[in-house]
C-alpha cells in the first residue's frame, strides 16, 4: 500500500507576476492529489500560470503546472508510484500503467518534459538534467531548474541550499 504524503521535503509554488518570480511554500496538506495540488496553484496570479514544485523523500520530485483549466505534470521518478500516493496519482492523471511492483524497472521520469519550455527550460534541457538525476537529490535538481528559468537564488534561499 502506497504511503500518505509524510516525506514532503517542501512543496513551493512559483510564479511570475509582472515579470518578476514569485515563490511560496505550499501546504502540505495540499498534497492530497493532483487535483488539489491544481486548485492551490490556481489561486496564485502568474502571468503565465504557477508551477508547483515538490520533492518527497529526497528520492524524487513533482513538477505541476496550471494555466487557466490546463494543468501539465512531471513526474522524476514513475517507480516512485509503487510506494507514494501522490507518485501514482499523478501517473494516473497522465494516463499511464502503473509499473509492476515485480520489475526491476530503472527509474525513468513520466509526463511532459515541456511543460517549463516557454519559461526557459526546454524538454531536451528536462530530459538530459533527468537523465542525471541519480548523481543528485531532489532539491538539487529543481535548484538547476529554478536557475534555467532565472529564480535560482529565491529557490536555493527557501529549500536552504544557500551556503550561510
Amino acid at each position: 500500500m502506497p504511503e500518505q504524503i509524510d516525506g514532503v521535503d517542501f512543496a513551493l509554488a512559483v510564479y511570475r507576476e509582472e515579470g518578476v518570480w514569485q515563490l511560496e511554500e505550499l501546504a502540505h496538506d495540499l498534497l492530497t492529489d493532483v487535483d488539489a495540488l491544481a486548485h492551490a496553484l490556481r489561486r496564485f496570479p502568474g502571468d503565465g500560470g504557477a508551477v508547483g514544485m515538490v520533492a518527497i523523500d529526497e528520492d524524487f520530485f513533482i513538477l505541476l503546472r496550471v494555466a487557466g483549466n490546463s494543468t501539465r505534470a512531471l513526474l522524476s521518478d514513475i517507480t516512485a508510484s509503487d510506494e507514494w500516493e501522490l507518485a501514482a496519482d499523478v501517473v494516473e492523471f497522465l494516463g499511464l500503467p502503473l509499473p509492476d511492483e515485480e520489475d526491476d524497472e530503472e527509474p525513468e521520469p513520466a509526463g511532459d518534459l515541456g511543460l517549463l519550455a516557454d519559461l526557459g527550460m526546454s524538454a531536451a534541457a528536462m530530459g538530459e538534467l533527468l537523465d542525471e538525476e541519480e548523481d543528485l537529490y531532489p532539491d538539487e535538481v529543481l535548484s538547476e531548474v529554478a536557475r534555467a528559468l532565472g529564480f535560482g537564488e529565491l529557490y536555493d534561499d527557501a529549500v536552504g541550499l544557500t551556503n550561510a
